[in-house]
């Protein structure tokens, strides 16, 4: 098998050369299949000496703060993934996945891009699926994709009994993502998985490229699984006795330290080797701490905090014709109150918050112009009349 090669800036692990690293992981944020507790996730890969870990949610990133924080903390690389759901473009009802993880900081927007439009655009019957279309023109360039092993469209035309589609699937991946895609395999108990590991090396080896081993983790111990398969028909809405239950997961997809892994691959040592590659491929800094806003628009010429003065300034305008009719009283009143705007605008403008405050005034007057209610405001920074 071809392994990908580092290219410069990536990413080393520790000198201890690893054996294998987790690259798929759903957590307790996949809230229809998860229940590994991130914190217990990263207690159990540092006792098993493992220098990176990934998780990669069902098409969320609700948990990224939470595991890049606690992985560094305990002196494990974060690997930032995303479990997502691909639209069929045959059969809308039979969305097929892959597995999108960041390489970098970049990478980590298009991402967070990929999954809003998915949840904005294309909804289907509670999914947000993402079109092999939007993976063209480098919208995708700083993200590696991993094909889903028995759940992308090739495995699926695998299983069908479509090799010839399955190859073709394979080479229009690798050409939406030049020197990035990797076949993926895996072995948790499902039906078929000897099969399909067979072709997906086999056509790996027609095309040049690389096998990666993966493993489904959904919960962090064998004995875990009952729990978990509860979890899970709360989510279908069956009860555990019905027999007519999808079952989908297997006692197997628990947290497996890098021994089991290697003994379960040990046919294929390529693939663990290049588990251990894209985790050195990923290297994703993420600054905690510090607020970004969207740039709010300003007529030309304005800056941030000139439009924060001057929207200030027309708020108390307003209100001084409310609160003093009669101009003469209102000019008597006024040096106190621009004292006092002078005061908060220059305190928001020291903080850094003049985009906040524009931001939070726009959508204010659209909640007030579209008949939303609207409260008065919880005090959480210098407040003044817009």
């Amino acid at each position: 098998m071809n392994s990908a090669a580092s290219s410069p800036g990536e990413s080393s692990l520790a000198p201890s050369a690893p054996r294998f690293v987790h690259l798929r992981l759903h957590s307790e944020y996949s809230i229809t299949d998860g229940i590994v507790q991130l914190d217990q996730a990263i207690a159990v890969a540092a006792a098993d000496g493992m220098p990176a870990l990934g998780m990669s949610d069902l098409a969320n990133l609700f948990g990224m703060v939470k595991f890049y924080k606690g992985a560094r903390g305990k002196g494990i690389k974060p690997i930032i993934g995303v479990d997502a759901w691909i639209q069929n473009e045959a059969e809308r009802d039979k969305p097929q996945r892959v597995l999108l993880i960041c390489k970098s900081r970049a990478g980590y927007g298009q991402l967070c891009e990929l999954l809003t439009r998915a949840y904005l655009e294309n909804k289907h019957r509670g999914r947000a699926e993402m079109r092999r279309a939007w993976f063209e023109g480098g919208a995708a360039s700083e993200l590696l994709c991993l094909s889903g092993a028995m759940s992308g469209d090739i495995g699926a035309a695998i299983a069908a009994g479509n090799r010839d589609l399955a190859e073709q699937l394979a080479a229009d991946w690798a050409r939406l993502f030049p020197g990035a895609f990797y076949i993926e395999v895996q072995r948790a108990g499902h039906p078929g998985t000897e099969a399909y590991i067979r072709h997906a090396v086999d056509i790996a080896g027609r095309l040049g490229l690389p096998v990666v081993a993966t493993h489904p983790v959904q919960f962090l111990k064998r004995e875990d699984f009952r729990a978990h398969e509860a979890r899970v028909c709360i989510a279908q809405g069956y009860v555990l006795a019905d027999k007519r239950r999808p079952r989908d997961f297997t006692e197997e997809q628990y947290l497996k330290s890098q021994a089991e892994m290697c003994e379960l691959f040990a046919d294929l040592p390529e693939a663990l080797e290049n588990a251990v590659e894209i985790a050195r491929r990923c290297s994703l800094t993420v600054q905690l701490g510090k607020n970004f806003l969207p740039l709010f628009p300003t007529p030309e010429g304005m800056t941030l905090d000139d439009f924060l003065v001057h929207e200030a300034k027309a708020g108390l305008e307003r209100r001084l014709a409310q609160l003093y009719p009669h101009p003469e009283e209102r000019e008597k009143q006024r040096p106190r109150y621009e004292e006092r705007l002078k005061f908060e605008t220059d305190t928001i403008i020291q903080m850094g918050f003049p985009g906040y405050f524009l931001i939070v005034d726009d959508f204010i007057n659209w909640a007030k112009s579209n008949g939303c209610p609207v409260g008065p405001g919880r005090g959480c920074g210098a407040r003044c009349g817009g």
